[in-house]
C-alpha cells in the first residue's frame, strides 16, 4: 500500500509544475506520514493556513531559504477550513506567489492527527517538521520562525551524523 501511495504522489506532485492555477492536494494524515516516511530526500513540512498572519509571513523565507539547499523540498500543508479546497487555497497561494508543493490536511480532529506529526504540538500553527531520513533527523517546531532560524534549521538537517558523537 505504502507504495501505491508513494507512486502516486510523485505522479500527483508530478502534475504539480504545469498549469496556471497551484494545485493543492487532498492528504489524510496516513497519506502524509506515508509521503515523509518514503522521502529520500529532506523535507520541510510547513502547517500553515490562509487567515493565518504569522504563517503567510514565513512562508517567502521557507521558500526562498529552501530553493538555496540542492535537493530540499518544501511542503505547505494548509490547515484551512474544509470549504476553502481547494479554491480558495490554490488562489490564494498564487497571489501569495507560493510555488512550493501544496496540500490541505482532510483532517478535523487536532487531537487524532497532531500527536501523529509531534507528541508536543497542540495545533497551533505556523508549525514546521524538518525531516531527513537519511540521517534520522526529524525536528519540529511549534512556533513562527524567522529567516534565519530557518536557514540554521536547515542546515542543522543536512548536516552529517557525527557518529563519534552516538
Amino acid at each position: 500500500m505504502k507504495v501505491i501511495i508513494t507512486i502516486f504522489c510523485l505522479w500527483a506532485l508530478s502534475l504539480h509544475a504545469g498549469g496556471n492555477a497551484p494545485t493543492v492536494y487532498k492528504w489524510k494524515i496516513t497519506d502524509l506520514e506515508s509521503y515523509i516516511a518514503n522521502a529520500d530526500h529532506p523535507l520541510i513540512i510547513n502547517f500553515w493556513a490562509t487567515f493565518c498572519a504569522p504563517c503567510n509571513k514565513e512562508i517567502p523565507y521557507f521558500q526562498s531559504t529552501a530553493a538555496k539547499f540542492q535537493g530540499v523540498e518544501l511542503l505547505l500543508v494548509s490547515l484551512d477550513l474544509p470549504d476553502y479546497y481547494p479554491v480558495r487555497i490554490a488562489a490564494f497561494a498564487k497571489k501569495q506567489g507560493y510555488t512550493a508543493t501544496l496540500a490541505w490536511l482532510n483532517e478535523t480532529d487536532a487531537d487524532y492527527f497532531c500527536p501523529r506529526v509531534d507528541r508536543r504540538w497542540t495545533g497551533g500553527i505556523p508549525s514546521s517538521l524538518f525531516v531527513n531520513n537519511k540521517t534520522h533527523y526529524r525536528r519540529f517546531y511549534d512556533r513562527q520562525l524567522t529567516e534565519p532560524q530557518v536557514e540554521l534549521a536547515i542546515k542543522e538537517m543536512l548536516a552529517p551524523v557525527d557518529r563519534a558523537a552516538h
